[in-house]
């Protein structure tokens, strides 16, 4: 249990990092980015992240800081989010294309993609960050080192800052289109849909 519970905050803390910065180096430069594309995006990026990987595996035991024991209580809680975080991906992808989902349209020259609006879009705004958000948690409960939860404690305020720039960018991208939607559906938790909801067709 205790080589499992090591291995799994070792992933988390090697991976959300990177995935996290790279969302950083590319957005806020969308424009240079475009003008070369989505390949030669990826490659110059690669490996900047193999190497940031590399180091924070290097730095592996000073991250994960104190260990806070084995304690099967906390299997309950690390269930609950893998269980949450899996049906939000198992439903996200029936929409979200792959090519999406890496940022293809964005570091297209010519294609602006699609609004999704439909399925769980049409609930939530944002499912693959709260999906992240869930993973992440279970991952940390699981592993239950103490630099495991501070990574899920940055990595809060980090995918906030994300969305706010994935939501100027699209409302750069799609205009009215996307105001119109962020005014019916929103960010992160659904909204209850009442009887007067559902007549008015106001959310």
């Amino acid at each position: 249990m205790n080589t499992a519970r090591y291995i799994v905050g070792v992933v988390l803390l090697i991976s959300l990092p990177p995935g996290l910065l790279l969302w950083f180096a590319i957005h806020p430069f969308i424009r240079f980015w475009c003008k070369l594309g989505a390949g030669w995006t990826y490659t110059v990026l690669s490996p900047f992240v193999v190497v940031l990987m590399a180091i924070l595996f290097l730095l592996r035991d000073e991250l994960l800081g104190i260990d806070l024991g084995t304690h099967y209580v906390l299997l309950v809680p690390t269930a609950l989010c893998l269980v949450v975080g899996t049906v939000i991906a198992v439903i996200r992808r029936r929409h979200l294309r792959y090519s999406v989902l890496v940022g293809m349209p964005e570091l297209s020259k010519s294609n602006k993609g699609t609004l999704l609006t439909d399925g769980i879009y049409g609930s939530i705004r944002h499912p693959r960050y709260v999906e992240v958000l869930f993973w992440s948690l279970a991952y940390a409960l699981f592993a239950n080192y103490l630099g495991g939860y501070v990574a899920v404690g940055l990595c809060i305020p980090a995918l906030y800052l994300i969305v706010v720039l994935e939501e100027r960018e699209l409302r750069g991208r799609f205009g009215a289109e996307y105001a119109a939607y962020c005014r019916r559906v929103p960010r992160f938790i659904p909204r209850c849909r009442t009887p007067s909801n559902l007549r008015g067709g106001a959310i």
